[in-house]
């Protein structure tokens, strides 16, 4: 999914702990680390979780191949809701919830690192705890 200018701008600001300029940079490059294992047949987990989370925390269309657009869904619970302040809250729980589990689900067990990887950028994001939960590039930092 290309971010765009418009999709920045629309990221509501009660949404993010973080600067908008941060955020942007590491939804960007999340999404393009995504199109490039994707076009090799490649997946990570935790990259993908990265996407989902930074997607809805924008409350973002998606929009598919086929052309039918769609809310972002929340990334744990798979709530279609706008992403706002109690469902984030809420999100959080759930991640945690979900990242504590054991046995570890099974469907858990294919996707190493997705639940990590949607954690890692709640706690970046929201509670504006560590570091963004992957690296940009320094020229991915400046706005595009």
């Amino acid at each position: 999914m290309e971010v765009s200018a418009t999709d920045i701008a629309r990221i509501p600001g009660r949404n993010i702990h973080v600067p908008r300029e941060d955020f942007a940079a590491v939804w960007r490059e999340a999404e393009r680390r995504n199109e490039v294992l994707g076009s090799r047949g490649d997946s990570a987990w935790f990259n993908a979780g990265v996407c989902v989370t930074c997607r809805w925390l924008a409350a973002t269309a998606v929009r598919p191949p086929d052309g039918r657009s769609y809310l972002a869904p929340s990334p744990i619970t798979r709530r279609t809701a706008r992403a706002y302040e109690e469902l984030i809250v809420a999100e959080c729980y759930e991640a945690e919830k979900l990242s504590l589990r054991r046995p570890v689900p099974s469907w858990l067990q294919r996707r190493p690192g997705w639940v990590e990887g949607i954690l890692a950028t709640l706690d970046w994001a929201w509670r504006r705890n560590g570091r963004p939960p992957i690296e940009v590039p320094r020229r991915a930092t400046v706005s595009g």
